[in-house]
């Protein structure tokens, strides 16, 4: 996920490039119902969930207005500052580093599907083929970083000190252990350095757009492995709306439609793994990563 989470104050500083935006999302959208307009924030609109997200909406009189965001870093500022009523782009874990940097305290009230994490290469057919020495690419936002070491690591080309964890950084890894040298870039350009570099991480939501393929991946984490949870992607409000009728019914939808639920497949190329968790749960896994988001900063 974000652009330029390279560290959690980051998130802060991302506040203030919606504060003072004119207009305000739903006028009426509290915990007894929302506006006429539900105002979603996504990154990658065009994806076909969202078209039959937009008519499973409407056919159950709930009208969405999908705003489209082209950076990681700007859904959560605008949701915070009232400019969006929901927003779905994020896992988890990026979630818990927005509010702890941040200070906020939007929370997840839907559960979406979790999808693997995939190595790609121009130069290169097999992980194995990649030269010592070579440059790897990875996103420069704190949980999609540690998750892209976590997979060069798994691929054998890397060693990351104490084994790595969730909150590893280019500085976790162990240069004289490790196969090739890595560098971070922002999420949306990995897929431009491909030329560059031997191989890079490159989240799912600019893999088509590169003109790639899901299964062009050198190699890809486990999306149904349940050291995974804090890589569920989610449905993000503000606390005041986390009971919210409409918001849980547009939830719903999403999750059991099965035009959306196709358009899903067909957007991570049949690489997700759909997940539904309790409310109730989500929150306890959010409470839990966002502490050891606290712990590890």
């Amino acid at each position: 996920m974000s652009r330029r989470f390279t560290t959690l104050t980051a998130a802060a500083a991302a506040v203030a490039l919606v504060t003072g935006l004119t207009g305000c999302a739903s006028a009426d959208a509290g915990s007894e119902g929302a506006a006429d307009v539900v105002k979603i924030g996504v990154v990658g609109k065009s994806d076909p969930q969202w078209a039959a997200f937009e008519k499973a909406a409407k056919a159950a009189g709930i009208e969405i207005d999908l705003v489209d965001f082209g950076s990681y870093e700007l859904p959560n500022p605008a949701l915070t500052e009232g400019e969006i009523d929901l927003n779905q782009f994020q896992h988890v874990i990026y979630l818990a580093q927005y509010n702890e940097a941040a200070g906020e305290d939007l929370v997840a009230i839907g559960s979406t599907q979790t999808y693997p994490l995939g190595l790609y290469s121009s130069k290169y057919d097999d992980v194995k083929e990649i030269a010592e020495g070579e440059t790897v690419a990875v996103p420069d936002d704190a949980s999609n970083q540690a998750r892209g070491l976590l997979v060069l690591q798994s691929a054998g080309l890397i060693e990351l000190k104490d084994g790595g964890s969730p909150f590893s950084d280019l500085s976790d890894v162990d240069e004289a252990k490790s196969k090739v040298k890595v560098t971070a870039l922002e999420a949306a350009l990995t897929p431009e350095a491909l030329p560059d570099v031997a191989a890079a991480i490159i989240n799912n939501d600019f893999v088509e757009g590169a003109g790639l393929k899901f299964d062009d991946a050198l190699f890809t984490d486990d999306a149904s492995d349940p050291a995974a949870a804090p890589y569920v992607n989610i449905f993000a409000s503000r606390a005041d709306d986390a009971d919210n009728e409409t918001y849980l019914k547009l939830i719903e939808i999403f999750q059991t439609d099965a035009a959306v639920q196709k358009g899903l497949a067909e957007s991570s190329g049949g690489t997700g793994v759909t997940v539904q968790l309790s409310q109730e749960d989500l929150a306890k896994t959010l409470k839990t990563v966002q502490k050891d988001v606290a712990g590890n900063s």
